[in-house]
């Protein structure tokens, strides 16, 4: 492809600039090794002070930590008793596992279509989507902006539905001044490396419900218990134990949770620069007629995750992809967030088809991710500002 040409003479940046990147410092490394020198590796005193930081960022009564953010939603869908002839809607604009953990569980995973400007799941597409056999709705909070969540509880109360989010992206975020992670029955957060704070890999779930809470800890832990309430026969000793459900290892480990726990001491810090270079993308973006910026709804005090640029492209000459070739060519190494979930050779052998959401098969058409993390200089965040401008003003219509 014919290279943009330069714009008022600005070179092209010397190094890739990726759409994300962990953030590491002494603190977090220091964490990690105490750990290690310390008597547990796993299973270990950790655990619980991360879930006793989480509920006090959160605002939740209990968290569950766990493996990984695909493990979080898996076992909020089991201790949701979501099973063989269920259907839970959510969104197809996510990374699999928000429907992935509907499929583990023997359900079906039913679409609801966004809204075209904030792109998070349309609380009226979720209403007209509810059958005889709908047992939840899993809201994503796309980007890291929340779902209307108001409303989308209100439908689930009315129908008696239980209401998860997958808050993988939104961790730091406030929803009319409350943070999610205590807005839902249960939560899901992620904490992979390109996400706000991270544990390297790593979730949680996040409920105010004890049964839930109870259910979620069998499932993460084999479905043993030590608990005498729970087993069926008097103990016969101190290392007696039962396996009173089927769980799973999805037991997350002390390193991690001693990391975690120090990233979460920056995440106000972490919050407010990603809050900095999305004003700066924002101011910069919207005087581009080529391109469109996601917009938010006031109720969301979003710490985000991903900027989402969508082009225009009848007011340009190139499609998405040459857009995204462009951007690279000016070593700015960008990503599309998402591919509909139901456009996966797998969905497509159970039956979903292209056209069950057409405001979010729009949207994929026309979406890049571009950079955004704690660690980007002032000159990063103009660096991909200047490439935009370049490339919507050579290719302009």
């Amino acid at each position: 492809m014919e290279r943009p040409a330069a714009a008022g003479g600005r070179p092209v940046r010397d190094t890739k600039l990726f759409y994300g990147h962990q953030y590491l410092d002494e603190a977090d490394y220091q964490a990690v090794l105490d750990v290690l020198k310390s008597d547990y590796l796993t299973q270990g005193p950790k655990i619980t002070e991360l879930e006793q930081k989480l509920c006090a960022i959160t605002g939740a009564k209990y968290a569950v930590a766990v493996s990984n953010g695909t493990a979080a939603l898996h076992i909020a869908c089991l201790a949701a008793g979501i099973g063989e002839g269920d259907e839970v809607i959510t969104t197809p604009i996510t990374f699999a596992a928000s429907a992935n953990c509907v499929l583990y569980c023997g359900a079906r995973p039913v679409f609801a279509d966004i809204n075209e400007k904030t792109y998070n799941i349309d609380p009226e597409s979720v209403r007209a989507h509810i059958t005889e056999r709908t047992k939840a709705v899993i809201g994503v909070d796309f980007t890291g902006q929340s779902v209307q969540a108001d409303e989308l509880k209100a439908i689930c109360r009315e129908h008696g539905l239980l209401f998860i989010t997958d808050s993988a992206h939104s961790c730091g975020t406030k929803y009319k001044g409350r943070p999610t992670g205590s807005l839902a029955d249960m939560t899901a957060f992620s904490f992979h490396p390109v996400k706000t704070v991270t544990a390297g890999e790593g979730g949680a779930v996040l409920t105010d419900d004890p049964a839930l809470y109870r259910r979620l800890s069998l499932f993460r832990t084999h479905g043993i218990t030590r608990d005498p309430a729970l087993m069926s026969r008097e103990p016969d000793g101190p290392w007696y134990y039962e396996m009173v459900d089927l769980g799973y290892n999805y037991r997350m480990t002390d390193i991690q949770a001693g990391l975690l726990i120090s990233q979460l001491d920056k995440l106000d810090r972490f919050v407010r620069r990603r809050k900095e270079i999305v004003a700066r993308y924002n101011e910069a973006f919207s005087r581009i007629p080529q391109v469109t910026v996601q917009e938010e709804i006031p109720e969301s005090d979003t710490a985000r995750h991903l900027y989402i640029l969508r082009i225009r492209p009848e007011r340009l000459s190139i499609g998405r992809r040459q857009f995204f070739d462009a951007l690279a060519a000016e070593n700015i190494c960008c990503n599309v967030h998402y591919i509909p979930v139901y456009y996966f050779p797998q969905y497509q052998r159970l039956g979903y088809r292209k056209g069950l959401c057409p405001k979010a098969e729009k949207l994929y058409e026309e979406i890049i991710t571009l950079p955004l993390y704690y660690g980007m200089s002032d000159k990063d965040v103009e660096d991909v500002i200047a490439a935009v401008e370049k490339i919507a003003a050579y290719y302009a219509l």
